[in-house]
């Protein structure tokens, strides 16, 4: 199964509802808190483009935030990815 990366912030509900729907298929994601450090913002930063949070990563592949992943779940393509 490929890793999964999640930045998230405390006070996150995007966040709760994304590792809610990973931990229904398994996934216990590696989670960055960009709120603890100043580095782990600006990576999020470089990484992803995008400012807002979540922001999840399969291995290499940069899905988005919370919409994102559920739409991939929904067209289920996002098992597909889980394990390529």
């Amino acid at each position: 199964m490929n890793p999964v990366t999640i930045y998230t912030t405390q006070h996150c509900p995007y966040c709760v509802n994304a590792k809610r729907l990973l931990a229904s298929k398994g996934v216990t994601p590696v989670e960055i808190d960009v709120e603890a450090s100043p580095r782990h913002l600006a990576d999020m930063l470089q990484r992803s483009r995008r400012r807002t949070v979540p922001q999840i990563f399969v291995g290499d592949v940069h899905v988005g935030g919370f919409d994102d992943l559920a739409s991939l779940d929904h067209q289920g393509r996002l098992d597909v990815l889980l394990h390529a």
